[in-house]
């Protein structure tokens, strides 16, 4: 018998595996003497080391532009110099650095999309990607989206920043979020329509969380949710606490029975 089952009743091992069935939450994890059992202990070990990898590792844009073909994009950075500073002075992270904001294009534009690295390159690099192009099919073929802004040392207020440079209407900022010990790629999406910096509050935006299919919101569904608000958006002429998102959400991919769900690997 493993060191799980001696700490638990056969009972209890079918109770808990039934209920991880319907979360990634780690539940009925046993016990080893008065800690977990050790395989569980690596697994939290391995997660948390994920977490760290996901907030430290370099955004690297051109894997982000090479998944847009056929996308003209912009890189800029922000006036974090470094991810040290990002992470210490969270309001440098949320303007443009002065030299790339001059370089920005300007346009009559209905939307422009924001790459940021956030605090999880790996969720960008994954799923940064997919988003603009399952969103930008969804948009009216009259709708002018900017160029994609790669950005990097990002935060969400960036977007604010980003838009009123380059004159456009509204802002969708895809960022990586704070990794948990469930999840190190999860990536957020960020609305705001008519954004200015330094005035423009999170009460502002609408935001979609947890896309990282498979476990997390697909792309489809995602992208079928921000395309709505944007319409919504435009003919308001808002975004934030006033603009709701009505539709229900969708049921998330169940595990096997008695089967934990994955974490994601170590990088």
């Amino acid at each position: 018998m493993t060191d799980r089952q001696l700490a638990l009743p056969s009972d209890d091992l079918t109770m808990w595996a039934a209920l991880r069935r319907h979360t990634q939450a780690r539940i009925g994890l046993g016990r080893a003497g008065s800690a977990l059992p050790t395989r569980h202990r690596l697994e939290l070990q391995a997660a948390h080391a994920a977490a760290r990898d996901a907030v430290h590792s370099p955004f690297e844009p051109e894997i982000v532009a090479a998944g847009l073909t056929g996308e003209p994009t912009v890189r800029v950075r922000s006036a974090a110099g470094d991810r040290l500073t990002y992470l210490q002075r969270p309001d440098l992270g949320r303007r443009l650095d002065d030299i790339d904001r001059a370089h920005l294009p300007g346009g009559d534009w209905d939307v422009v999309f924001v790459v940021a690295d956030g605090l999880s390159s790996r969720a960008v690099h994954e799923h940064a990607a997919p988003m603009v192009r399952a969103t930008t099919a969804l948009l009216p073929p009259a709708w002018r989206v900017a160029p994609v802004i790669l950005a990097e040392q990002g935060r969400v207020a960036l977007g604010d920043d980003v838009a009123y440079a380059m004159g456009a209407a509204m802002v969708v900022v895809l960022i990586g979020e704070r990794p948990g010990m469930s999840a190190a790629d999860s990536l957020g999406a960020y609305l705001t329509y008519g954004p200015r910096p330094g005035t423009t509050t999170d009460a502002d935006r609408n935001c979609l969380s947890n896309i990282r299919p498979p476990l997390g919101l697909s792309y489809e569904t995602a992208a079928g949710k921000l395309a709505a608000l944007m319409g919504r958006a435009r003919e308001l002429g808002l975004t934030g606490v006033t603009l709701k998102d009505d539709s229900p959400p969708p049921p998330l991919p169940v595990p096997s029975l008695g089967a934990a769900p994955p974490d994601p690997p170590s990088r």
